[in-house]
């Protein structure tokens, strides 16, 4: 027993390891570089920034694939392929001599994403762990949530030290110095069947009338949360400054929000998976709306604000691995995570567009108003979600 839990130990920290250099390359990444990018070369910066946008949706179109190649094959294939592909992309990036040539190693990216993200990863813990992986993709998460911490800080030194391009490059070198070393290192290959997956028909075939009721329900909530996160993650500080908060507090308030997520993950992996995952997403959805609430109500409460909205986020990306495993089974949790991967990966790349227009056209306030309307909505579909189960 004590050697199986060291070797999910080593998976799991492996796992998260690679989460934190696949997040903070590429989903993280225009946070620092997009301003260096534009002043050196030119571009307009919403075509920089843009490329993030053009990543997610290449990652939305392939996630079904992905999902399946991981339910035949396992992960270990898949997130050895997408080190190489996020390698790739950051090569064409750093060499880039012009804006399309820019633009198309986003599309390496976000294959890579697509490859290699919280999704592929817990499909990945899905299928080596079976029923019992609820814990391994809870402890992932905690790892996953200090990538913006470890990457942001690395980004911005690599800039000053190399330059944009040079940061591009160093990145790839990790990906294939380290990432592709640890999936290729110490993720076993995947069991011939999924564990736990006893009741092949059940957990293997296609899905019923009130399981498909339930696959729909929860795709909506990925469309929703993927979206709510990518308008605060893009738009966050315009909004507080909206609101008369100053740049340098508006930056301090917006730090709150990734320790919020780490200390709801630890919270959530203490309960030791006593209650059913739905329980978490309800809570997640609810600490969402919530901050939401206060910050589209002007409430000089910011920091209670953020601090409710990142411990929700925070449990709700242990949520989007947990519930789909406890709704759905084993046998068949790859798959559907993949398909259900696509509307989440797709809304955020069309979220900061319309996160652009709200301030546009309707300004801060409504701006605020959408993101709360989104909230609520979200905790609308988890109710009915329940009653879908």
């Amino acid at each position: 027993m004590r050697s199986e839990a060291r070797g999910r130990l080593a998976v799991i920290s492996a796992l998260g390891v690679v989460e934190i250099l696949a997040w903070g390359s590429s989903f993280y990444l225009p946070a620092v570089l997009a301003g260096p990018i534009a002043a050196d070369t030119g571009w307009p910066l919403g075509w920089v920034v843009g490329g993030l946008s053009i990543g997610l949706m290449v990652a939305a179109i392939a996630s079904p694939r992905v999902g399946l190649a991981i339910h035949q094959h396992g992960g270990r294939p898949v997130l050895a392929l997408a080190a190489l592909l996020l390698a790739a992309g950051h090569v064409v990036i750093g060499l880039a001599p012009n804006l399309p040539v820019f633009l198309s190693g986003w599309l390496f990216i976000g294959l890579g994403m697509g490859c290699g993200l919280y999704d592929p990863a817990f499909a990945t813990l899905g299928r080596l762990y079976g029923a019992e992986a609820r814990p391994a993709i809870t402890t992932l998460t905690l790892w996953g949530g200090f990538a913006s911490t470890v990457c942001w800080p690395l980004s911005a030194l690599l800039v000053e030290q190399v330059g944009w391009r040079g940061a591009c490059l160093a990145y790839a070198g990790l990906h294939l110095a380290v990432t592709l070393p640890l999936v290729l290192g110490l993720i076993p290959p995947a069991p011939a069947a999924a564990p736990g997956a006893e009741g092949t028909h059940r957990n293997e075939g296609p899905l019923a009338p009130r399981e498909r009721r339930a696959f729909l329900l929860m795709a909506g909530v990925l469309v929703l949360g993927g979206t709510v996160m990518t308008l605060v993650s893009v738009h966050l500080i315009t909004l507080l400054q909206a609101r008369g908060v100053a740049l340098a507090a508006a930056v301090s308030f917006g730090a709150l929000i990734g320790p919020a997520q780490v200390g709801a993950r630890i919270v959530e992996m203490a309960t030791k998976g006593r209650h059913h995952p739905l329980w978490t997403l309800t809570v997640a959805m609810v600490l969402v709306a919530a901050g939401l609430a206060v910050l589209a109500a002007g409430v000089p409460a910011v920091g209670v604000a953020l601090v409710l909205y990142g411990a929700g986020n925070g449990i709700y990306s242990i949520a989007r691995g947990t519930v789909p495993l406890a709704l759905f089974g084993p046998g068949r949790y790859a798959t559907l995570v993949g398909r259900l991967a696509r509307p989440g990966l797709a809304a955020q790349a069309l979220a900061p567009s319309l996160g652009a227009l709200a301030l546009a056209y309707g300004g801060a306030d409504a701006a605020y108003v959408l993101l709360l309307a989104l909230a609520l909505a979200n905790v609308a579909l988890v109710g009915a979600l329940w009653n879908a189960r």
